[in-house]
């Protein structure tokens, strides 16, 4: 599923996207885990400040 969508970006039509991975800290548990998203260029400052 990973190697799809990062074919996907490299193609022409995905350049104006980026897979962007944060750091979350659950309720639940108080553990760590990772988020992984694709979100258009322009929008990657505002996914990281939420």
């Amino acid at each position: 599923m990973a190697k799809k969508a990062v074919a996907t970006l490299q193609k022409g039509e995905g350049r104006g996207f980026a897979k962007v991975i944060k750091m979350v800290k659950s309720p639940k548990t108080g553990a760590y885990v990772f988020q992984e998203d694709i979100v258009p260029n322009d929008k990657v400052k505002e996914y990281f400040a939420k």
